[in-house]
Formats: C-alpha cells, sequence, structure tokens
C-alpha cells in the first residue's frame, strides 16, 4: 500500500511534467504526448512518467528519445516547483494502454454483429402494444378502485 505523501508526490510530478512538456519543452520530436500515471518510490528519488503517444511505432520511440533526452531540463523544473529532499530521477516509459483500448474497440466492432441495434427496434415496437393494453383497462373503468358500477 501506497503512503499518501507517496500519492501526493506522483500527482505533483504529473502535473509538473505534463504542464512543462505542454508549455516549455521546445523539443520538435516531443509531439502529441499525454502523461498518464506517474509511480514514484517510497524514498521518492525515482519517478517513473508513463506516457501515451499517438502516432505509429517509429514516431513513438522517436518522442519517447526526445523525453529521455529532456529529463534533465524536466528535472530541474520539477525542482524548481517541488520542495524536497530529493528531486526524483524521471524515467520515461510508454504506456501503451490507450491504445490497446482503441485497438480493442476496432476488432469489437468488427466482430461483434449488429445485434443490439435490431433488438432495441423489437423493444420499441412492443412499448406501444403495453400501452394500449394499459388503455383498454382505463377505459372500461372496471379495475379502477374508486368507481362502483350499479348492479
Amino acid at each position: 500500500m501506497r503512503s499518501r505523501r507517496v500519492e501526493k508526490a506522483a500527482e505533483a510530478v504529473r502535473e509538473v511534467v505534463s504542464w512543462a512538456i505542454l508549455t516549455e519543452l521546445s523539443d520538435p520530436r516531443v509531439k502529441d504526448v499525454t502523461v498518464t500515471y506517474v509511480e514514484v518510490s517510497g524514498d521518492m528519488r525515482q519517478a517513473k512518467v508513463h506516457v501515451s503517444i499517438m502516432g505509429d511505432e517509429t514516431k513513438q520511440k522517436l518522442c519517447l528519445r526526445g523525453l529521455q533526452h529532456a529529463a534533465g531540463f524536466l528535472q530541474s523544473k520539477l525542482a524548481s516547483r517541488i520542495d524536497t529532499r530529493y528531486t526524483p530521477r524521471i524515467e520515461f516509459l510508454l504506456d501503451r494502454g490507450v491504445k490497446q483500448s482503441i485497438e480493442i474497440s476496432r476488432i469489437l466492432k468488427e466482430v461483434l454483429p449488429k445485434g443490439p441495434e435490431i433488438e432495441s427496434e423489437e423493444g420499441a415496437e412492443e412499448e406501444p402494444a403495453d400501452e394500449e393494453a394499459n388503455d383498454s383497462n382505463s377505459d372500461g373503468g372496471t379495475d379502477s378502485p374508486g368507481t362502483e358500477l350499479p348492479a
């Protein structure tokens, strides 16, 4: 179980690094990067920054190399914004979770039949029939408890 202190440090690292990548990093290799989450070690000396990079495999490798090259710059930004005894050493890792979920979604759309749409259309046809049955019961007046018919 991670302590609250480590969780707060990881969130602070994520905010500072993502903001610095977005606004202050001018490396042309670093584009379309999203910092997904950060893991900070218990002694807060190392931080694994998981990033999602949109694009093909070569663009991802190039961008990851640019991020690793800029790690010292980002560590200096982190040191100026966070007051800790040690500045975490930043290591960038490629997070493939977003890309895998998009791929799984695409495969499921291909594999699954159009069945749910047909079922919803059938359900729409059944509802008016139920309403007509309810209307015929209320028109007769025999089922309502407040009215009595003379015998």
